[in-house]
């Protein structure tokens, strides 16, 4: 059985170019069920899975250097998209540079058969921004987790106490990110191969 991933994506405006950078989710699907990918449907995911150009007409800035019309790169977007090979387009807030100065990754021990149901609950609260299923370990039995943001860690731990009494899970830890090594979106098709 395959799970897919909760994920909210934090919104913000436009105008703040520094802060934002556009993410690009491929789906994964059954190798079996897989849609061919043309060398133009590569190109295009290649074009847009980093940032896109803050301008009036991205799309059309983005289809004159693949070559293409404006209309052609919406019309395979959308294929894509219906296909299941990409799933959204969102944006990314850089929080550092936002006023968040703290985020957690919480690790939740939840009962198995409520997995989805307290996944759905978490995934509602507007200060995560990520919350995905692993699968737990002998000596470590968190099987749920979620990315909180917050101006700092007192915050962070409120939002966290707040969670757990919404969804009645209270095994629980804080893991606060002290230093940002990297942090990029995946490359499912490097821009070199189309250069």
């Amino acid at each position: 059985m395959t799970r897919h991933v909760v994920v909210r994506v934090i919104r913000g405006s436009p105008h703040r170019k520094h802060n934002y950078t556009k993410i690009l989710d491929i789906f994964r699907l059954d190798p079996l069920n897989r849609p061919m990918l043309t060398e133009l449907d590569k190109r295009i995911i290649a074009s847009i899975q980093g940032d896109i150009p803050i301008t009036e007409r991205p799309y059309l800035e983005i289809a004159e250097q693949l070559g293409i019309s404006e209309k052609m790169l919406l019309g395979i977007l959308q294929k894509l998209f219906d296909n299941g090979v990409i799933r959204r387009f969102g944006a990314t807030l850089r929080h550092q540079k936002s006023g968040y100065e703290a985020n957690a990754m919480v690790a939740w021990q939840v009962d198995e058969t409520d997995i989805d149901t307290v996944g759905e609950k978490m995934a509602a609260f507007r200060a995560v921004s990520h919350c995905y299923r692993r699968n737990p370990k002998d000596d470590w039995p968190y099987n749920l987790y979620t990315m909180i943001h917050a101006k700092d860690e007192a915050s962070c731990r409120e939002i966290a106490r707040n969670i757990s009494a919404e969804t009645s899970i209270d095994n629980y830890t804080l893991l606060f990110s002290r230093e940002e090594l990297k942090k990029t979106s995946m490359e499912y098709f490097p821009t070199d191969d189309y250069d």
